[in-house]
């Protein structure tokens, strides 16, 4: 396999394994709330939202974060709810494929963002239903802390 289908084959894996058996206004806040603080310990200024449909759950901007954050969670959030995957997932496809997605996609890259961040809250049985998504590190780092966090939460206690 080459390096974007084993990275391709690692974002698929995410997908697989973490997916939700509930998602509550509280599980919301619980998740937003992780995500902050694993922020806060990295020192890394991001902005973090949490979406079911169309209602905004959470939203935290940390000190060095500005509008722009916002308008990029918009975006990648637009790619999860268009494509039901992860944005990173979606835009190591194109790049698997030689292509970008801003020019491949045929969608207008002011409205959506292939870039990593982004990711579905998929209910098990359901699908996805909402999207946590961070901004404001390198697109794989975000992609990185989302992962986490998911982890994090999703791990049985």
């Amino acid at each position: 396999m080459t390096a974007a289908a084993d990275d391709i084959a690692a974002l698929e894996e995410h997908e697989r394994r973490l997916v939700f058996d509930r998602f509550s206004n509280e599980d919301a806040w619980a998740l937003g709330t992780l995500l902050v603080e694993l922020a806060r310990e990295r020192d890394a200024a991001v902005t973090v939202s949490i979406r079911r449909g169309a209602q905004r759950l959470f939203h935290y901007a940390l000190p060095g974060t500005s509008a722009d954050n916002d308008a990029w969670l918009d975006r990648k959030c637009r790619v999860v709810e268009r494509y039901g995957e992860a944005s990173f997932l979606v835009g190591a496809r194109f790049r698997a494929k030689g292509r970008t997605f801003e020019e491949s996609s045929r969608l207008d890259p002011d409205t959506y963002a292939a870039h990593g961040g982004a990711f579905p809250v998929r209910l098990r049985g359901t699908g996805v239903i909402g999207a946590v998504a961070v901004s404001g590190l390198a697109q794989a780092d975000d992609h990185a802390l989302v992962v986490e966090a998911l982890e994090r939460f999703l791990r049985p206690a």
